[in-house]
């Protein structure tokens, strides 16, 4: 600890420190106590849930070796309550030793102001490296008063002013009273967060995901699924919710989402826009509709003997079979299974012609020998025998024992598979998108021009392919024989394996960028509609045409879906989002731009070049930025032209163009010719993002 501290906040530094040992000596004591539990042998279904449960609270205590202890609340009524990544109970029982930071106890650490204490009389922000407490940060809430916007602004800022590294904070103790309400808002209905960079929307999203799994455990129990838009992304995000101890998480970009299947070629961004229109739902049911068998005489044959469905028969079959919305591999086995039933009530009643037969031939033989008997021995003598002996039903047993050898004939199983084929979803989306006269007669929105440049595609998924082949398995249905057991203990390795899996909850991040198909595809694994999608609209720079998040959830949510807004800036310094209003104005943005509310002290730099000089230009800016900010990060965000001539001037840094850059932060960027990114498809969009990624300092190179 350094001499030059306080003595106060030395003191407090030590009472931090000692109460921290003592709760990481319960955590490894609860460790080693739930690995003693675990070691106990698995003998039911109950057990293999109870033991992945166990797994997975090991887990999380192991993951809580970092940040154990992130806050402290001391209230008006002198009870005091530390906040950490897991709740740790106290070993005597009684309240929990560490508040879980998601749980109700612990709201008003992060929404408390001066202005509403909410009980509270002290706030404490508690900073530690691993196991070592380094610093404190106490706010007074029952003195004085403040405009009640801010929570915590001095621990904030310092994690502010905390240098990039490649991998996003859990920012678990600095989340703030708009971000805290959307953390544990209502999971019940979509809700559309629209926020500006540096307002902490990946922040709130991750979190949302850690707080839910944690607060209904009836989406822990199906998991959440996370969408990100690169796989760059979602790796700068990966450590994030395993820190927060959270693990039944199945993170993806939409190109990912359908097991085994990913994409082979690029496409063109006019091709993007139009495969990524509303329209191709409804076209694709149209097509899927029309690979259902007609209806016409179909012959069953059971131990050689023929039987006839008929026409109007199977035409009854097939309504019943279809209807409920079905997807058309259930139907196929809805309609399997009553023609099946059909044989056997054919074969049932042909069996009861021929014993009833039987039994009237046999009845004329008894009483013939009875009146030969009769004749014989003026006894009277009788065989008393008589028809109604001979059963001419069958019994249930037999009628079961039939039903089984149905279901196992081959014969039958052969000529329903040559009535209804299962069909592969990917030749039947290959076979639509190269047939021009199927997608006039499906889709008729399409003009000829558009149909004649998706047919001259290639074969080969590209990303908004994947968007389509997806509605076509949803369609057509999977075979649930592909299904893993709901007993296996992983469940994020479950659910990503199977196309048919829904999840209790998706969020979505970079949400704007979704083509209304890839929003479908997003909705289809969520039934309940229980969905969070964050973004900013502004900076959208997808081909699609939405420029409000109405246009762009409509197609998939209706009208059905709730908006909240993230305006304050934590991330961006004032001084780089003084540069974004005239950008915003020429992206045609109908949004307040966020407040920023920090100041990193260095003012934009501004520098132009002429072409011949941009590589060694470049190169220079960014030797220097690495050189003021070690163990930080310094990226190059350029115009698409001239990215593949600075990543080979610049091995091992991060050059990339607007897009890829999107969600990322660095502690100073270098925009690279900011007016051929305008220039770009929404290339005001893509400008706006381009500026906004530092914490610290910016530095454009305009190329003359």
């Amino acid at each position: 600890m350094p001499s030059s501290l306080p003595d106060v906040t030395a003191q407090a530094i030590r009472e931090e420190q000692d109460f921290l040992d003592a709760a990481d000596s319960c955590r490894k004591d609860l460790i080693d106590e739930l690995g003693l539990q675990l070691r106990t042998p698995v003998r039911d279904r109950t057990d293999h849930h109870r033991r992945a449960m166990l797994t997975a609270r090991v887990r999380a205590l192991t993951e809580a070796d970092s940040g154990l202890v992130l806050g402290r609340i001391d209230t008006d009524h002198e009870t005091t309550h530390r906040i950490g990544r897991v709740g740790i109970p106290r070993p005597d029982g009684g309240e929990p030793l560490v508040l879980d930071w998601r749980a109700d106890a612990s709201r008003p650490f992060y929404t408390a102001t001066a202005l509403d204490p909410q009980g509270l009389r002290r706030r404490r922000h508690i900073r530690t490296s691993g196991a070592r407490v380094t610093g404190v940060d106490d706010e007074f809430l029952t003195e004085g008063a403040g405009s009640g916007e801010l929570v915590g602004e001095a621990a904030l800022l310092a994690a502010l002013d905390e240098g990039r590294t490649g991998h996003m904070g859990t920012a678990v103790a600095t989340l703030q009273r708009e971000q805290d309400a959307i953390v544990r808002a209502s999971a019940d209905s979509p809700l559309v967060v629209q926020g500006g960079p540096g307002t902490g929307k990946t922040v709130v999203a991750l979190h949302r995901v850690a707080y839910l799994l944690f607060a209904r455990p009836e989406i822990a129990r199906r998991g959440v699924l996370l969408l990100g838009p690169s796989r760059r992304f979602l790796s700068y995000v990966e450590q994030v919710l395993p820190a927060l101890g959270e693990t039944a998480v199945v993170s993806t970009t939409c190109d990912g989402l359908v097991p085994g299947v990913a994409t082979e070629r690029d496409e063109s961004r006019e091709i993007a826009e139009i495969k990524g229109r509303a329209l191709w739902w409804d076209a694709l049911r149209r097509h899927v509709a029309e690979l259902v068998p007609a209806a016409a005489d179909l012959v069953l044959v059971l131990d050689g003997e023929p039987h006839r469905v008929s026409r109007s028969r199977l035409a009854g079959v097939l309504r019943g079979a279809l209807a409920g919305d079905r997807s058309l591999l259930a139907a196929r086995d809805v309609a399997f299974a009553r023609l099946r039933d059909e044989l056997v009530e054919r074969v049932v009643e042909r069996t009861a012609e021929l014993l009833t037969s039987v039994e009237d031939g046999l009845e004329e033989i008894l009483g013939g020998v009875d009146a030969a008997l009769a004749r014989a021995d003026d006894r009277g003598v009788r065989t008393a025998a008589s028809s109604g002996q001979v059963d001419g039903e069958l019994s249930e047993d037999d009628i079961d024992e039939l039903r089984r050898r149905v279901e196992a004939d081959p014969g039958v199983s052969a000529a329903l598979e040559r009535w209804w084929p299962v069909q592969d979803p990917r030749r039947v989306l290959t076979d639509l998108l190269h047939d021009p006269a199927a997608l006039a007669l499906v889709a008729p929105e399409l003009t000829a021009a558009e149909i004649a440049a998706v047919v001259a595609e290639p074969e080969g998924l590209s990303s908004s392919d994947i968007a389509l082949l997806d509605a076509v398995m949803a369609l057509i249905g999977t075979d649930p024989a592909g299904r893993r057991d709901d007993r296996e203990p992983f469940l994020a390795d479950r659910a990503a394996a199977d196309h048919g899996w829904t999840y209790g909850h998706v969020v979505i991040d970079e949400a704007q960028e979704l083509s209304p198909m890839q929003w479908h595809m997003a909705r289809r694994r969520t039934p309940t509609g229980s969905l969070t999608a964050v973004g900013d609209i502004d900076q959208a720079e997808s081909p699609h045409r939405h420029t409000d998040w109405d246009g762009a959830v409509a197609p998939a949510l209706g009208s059905r879906w709730r908006r909240a807004d993230l305006t304050i800036c934590y991330r961006t310094p004032r001084e780089v989002m003084a540069l974004v209003p005239p950008i915003l104005a020429r992206a045609g943005s109908r949004n307040e731009p966020p407040r920023a509310v920090r100041s990193s002290g260095h003012e934009p730099r501004e520098l132009t070049i002429e072409a011949p000089g941009l590589v060694p230009a470049v190169v220079t800016q960014v030797e220097m930025l690495s050189g003021a900010y070690p163990g930080g990060s310094v990226g190059v965000v350029t115009a698409v032209e001239h990215l593949d001539l600075l990543r080979t001037a610049l091995p091992g840094m991060p050059v990339m163009s607007a897009l890829e850059a999107k969600g990322l932060e660095w502690d100073a960027c270098v925009v690279v010719d900011p007016e051929s990114i305008a220039a770009e498809p929404r290339g005001w969009n893509a400008l706006y993002v381009a500026t906004t990624r530092c914490t610290q300092e910016l530095v454009q190179l305009h190329v003359r």
